[in-house]
């Protein structure tokens, strides 16, 4: 596009549930990036950070020139009583709804009544409606009235294809903008998420989707067809990448076999294999540890009990949630990566675990389950080992055999660099990322 045609203020505005969340790097990256780009942008998130997801705070936060806008905050609408819950919440939308009512008449009845279709389905489909929707038509009209003092806004995009796409949705419909989205995992797999189709409409309705895995690319055209749904890698985020180009590493200590693994304490991780598998490798006598780093989650107290239960304490060490510096001095001082995900009953899933790809690019070998978007980057032997999901006897082999197998280990070490460098280059992904937007600005 030639400068001439380039909107002379922000054009782009960004739609998120939280912000700044520690958990979420890939969107701080992206964000950061594409204004390196030269791409100035408006942030809006439907509210702060949870407290719990606020540390370790990422450098790049500092470095995003956007300011963050947060939009009116409000209870939950599932747990409140509908008419009390409109009762406290509608006058703080009031004014906008007034003002948006007057701008754009149309686009309001529009969203309203898309809005109504939606409670209608997810009624048939739940038997219950999902008011949620309310919620989100109300902070869509917000939004709205927020991007009248920006009107060089051609248009939005979200992350996660549930809440924040469903403002934006709502909200571009209102006023007449395009949108699009980045579906993830979760979001995009669950059910209770997507009731009768409410996924497919999206899709059909955005500009185009983004996803972070080919598989989830295939699964999203499966229930889109007619939809346009790019497959862009999240990358290794700004600060990790700049840690690789000038950090010296640690070392890896020659005593213990150091198994590290990274993530949320949640059930999709699969520390409880691990753990598993960490039993099984004390009993070969093996000399090993098991770090753990992450933030707490739905499984922690489970992982902690069946660490006590397998009597694991002198072996297997849980700690916090670690800044990248540090994140980056454990990748090296680990002899190998082990994540052995799992795809939930209720279609919850990790795409491609960033914390793979840091690995990697650390040149730490990895370990992990053959679910999701995991074997379009691990390679069986070549850049990683991979296990079937759920059996601790297969992974505690395929950690043996790393224990064991010193130069395969270190050959796939040196595959899995270039498979960083090659696919997960954070400023090319970025690249094409901001001429899909820049095809929006024209």
């Amino acid at each position: 596009m030639t400068d001439a045609r380039r909107p002379t203020g922000p054009w782009l505005a960004y739609v998120l549930k939280a912000y700044p969340r520690a958990s979420e790097p890939f969107i701080l990256s992206e964000i950061y990036r594409l204004e390196r780009l030269g791409i100035p942008l408006r942030l809006f998130a439907t509210k702060p950070a949870e407290a719990a997801d606020r540390v370790p705070r990422h450098e790049v936060v500092d470095l995003i020139r956007a300011t963050p806008e947060f939009l009116a905050p409000t209870l939950s609408i599932s747990t409140t009583p509908l008419g009390s819950w409109l009762r406290r919440h509608l006058p703080r939308f009031a004014t906008a709804l007034v003002r948006v009512a007057l701008r754009h008449p149309i686009g309001l009845l529009r969203a309203l009544t898309m809005m109504t279709r939606e409670l209608s389905r997810s009624r048939r489909s739940a038997g219950r409606a999902k008011r949620a929707f309310i919620r989100e038509l109300l902070h869509a009209v917000e939004l709205v009235d927020r991007l009248r003092t920006t009107p060089t806004i051609r248009h939005l995009h979200a992350h996660y294809a549930h809440g924040a796409t469903t403002v934006a949705w709502f909200a571009a419909s209102i006023a007449g903008l395009s949108f699009s989205f980045t579906g993830h995992a979760r979001d995009i797999y669950a059910d209770s998420s997507n009731a009768k189709g409410v996924l497919r409409r999206k899709l059909e309705a955005a500009r185009f989707a983004v996803t972070c895995t080919g598989t989830n690319q295939h699964m999203l055209r499966g229930v889109a067809p007619t939809a346009t749904v790019h497959c862009l890698y999240h990358g290794l985020n700004a600060e990790f990448s700049q840690l690789l180009a000038s950090r010296v590493p640690s070392d890896r200590s020659p005593e213990r076999f150091r198994i590290l693994s990274v993530g949320r304490l949640v059930r999709k991780k699969g520390f409880d294999i691990l753990i598993e598998a960490a039993a099984l490798l004390r009993a070969d006598a093996i000399p090993f540890e098991v770090v753990i780093i992450g933030n707490d989650g739905d499984h922690a107290t489970d992982i902690r009990h069946l660490i006590a239960a397998r009597d694991l304490g002198g072996h297997v060490t849980v700690v916090g949630p670690q800044n990248q510096a540090r994140l980056f001095d454990e990748y090296h001082r680990a002899h190998v990566f082990c994540l052995p995900c799992r795809v939930l009953d209720d279609g919850d899933r990790d795409g491609i675990p960033n914390v793979l790809m840091e690995a990697m690019a650390c040149g730490t070998p990895v370990v992990t389950t053959d679910v999701s978007g995991i074997p379009e980057v691990v390679r069986h032997e070549s850049n990683g080992l991979l296990v079937a999901a759920e059996n601790p006897p297969a992974l505690a082999g395929a950690l043996a055999r790393a224990f064991h197998e010193r130069a395969l280990m270190a050959d796939m070490a040196d595959a899995a660099r270039r498979t960083a460098r090659e696919q997960f280059d954070g400023d090319r992904l970025a690249d094409r990322l901001a001429a899909l937007f820049l095809e929006t600005a024209r």
